[in-house]
């Protein structure tokens, strides 16, 4: 088994790339995604000097080489769909600019989300349909899955042009996600480049199994995210689809960004799920099927951790992550 085990760096952007590459390190771990655009800012990877420099793409990826290390993924989730004009186009460049930095670096996986647009051409704002049972939702869904069908064609032929692969994160707030809704979008527009990123936490609040989601997707899984969900007691009076969040101020110390004018609101006190650092929410043995089921797609794939469990702090949280990784893969 040569699954590669690493980290998404987003967790430690207080720092610069090679003192948050050295606590990677420190916690035993090879793999690294670092982000390039969309909903956060990119700290460790200067999309635009590495774009237009071959000299500074050989000194970066020497920066991972160095250390024994592998950039195995670059992550540019937000919402290229979105009809706000600050959000969408942005989004959607940032997406095209990272396929071609990473056919440039090697790096063979895009991880982003596939967006969501409006409900039909005149929309302000993104729109979700997740239960159409009045059929003016499938009205929606028709329209949105057109707007979608014209952008990710193009997307899997940039793809292609430049041998990369995008990962789709199957997120909710997305038309893509669940296994059904990647492979929708890759039916319709016979998709050779496009596939999923699987990040179970999103299946896990949903109530899916994520090693049936694996074997159902097989090859369509390209690359990995080791991030756990729990659900908790206040899934007993709001079930998993709640809206009972609250605006964070706009001058809120680390706020998170999700476009221009907006950002992440604050999760209910007692929220029906949260994430939780690998290993909380299921045990070692868990983790030893999910990485087991994503060797049997592909025993090379990278798996990396994705940090966001608010009761511990990034490194606290991040060694905790790794260790349970770790004793995961010893098992298989």
């Amino acid at each position: 088994m040569s699954l590669k085990l690493g980290a998404y760096t987003a967790c430690l952007h207080d720092r610069p790339l090679e003192q948050a590459l050295d606590v990677l390190q420190a916690d035993g771990l090879t793999s690294v995604e670092v982000n390039t655009g969309g909903f956060i800012p990119s700290p460790h990877c200067h999309v635009d000097l590495l774009l237009a420099s071959e000299q500074a793409r050989r000194d970066y990826l020497e920066t991972f080489s160095s250390r024994g290390m592998e950039l195995t993924g670059l992550n540019c989730n937000g919402n290229p769909l979105n009809p706000l004009p600050g959000v969408g186009p942005k989004h959607a460049d940032d997406l095209r600019r990272t396929i071609e930095l990473a056919g440039l670096l090697g790096v063979r996986n895009v991880v982003t989300m596939s967006g969501t647009p409006g409900s039909d051409p005149d929309a302000r704002y993104p729109s979700w349909v997740v239960n159409p049972w009045d059929g003016v939702y499938l009205d929606v869904l028709d329209y949105q899955w057109g707007v979608a069908a014209g952008f990710w064609t193009e997307i899997d032929a940039l793809a292609r042009a430049n041998d990369v692969r995008v990962a789709i994160e199957m997120h909710p707030h997305n038309l893509v996600f669940s296994p059904v809704t990647l492979r929708r979008l890759v039916d319709t527009i016979g998709a050779t480049n496009v596939g999923a990123e699987m990040d179970p936490s999103h299946l896990m609040w949903q109530g899916m199994d994520v090693v049936a989601c694996i074997r159902d997707l097989g090859p369509l899984v390209f690359h990995a995210a080791a991030k756990d969900a729990a659900i908790t007691p206040g899934v007993d009076i709001r079930g998993v689809l709640d809206t009972s969040f609250t605006r964070v101020p706009a001058d809120a110390p680390d706020k998170v960004p999700t476009g221009y004018g907006y950002w992440c609101n604050a999760w209910p006190e007692n929220p029906a799920w949260r994430f939780v650092a690998v290993g909380v929410g299921h045990d070692v043995d868990w983790w030893t099927e999910f990485l087991r089921a994503l060797a049997e797609v592909d025993p090379d794939m990278a798996v990396n951790i994705e940090h966001e469990d608010a009761a511990y702090d990034r490194l606290e949280g991040l060694a905790l992550a790794a260790g349970n990784l770790r004793a995961a893969a010893e098992k298989l």
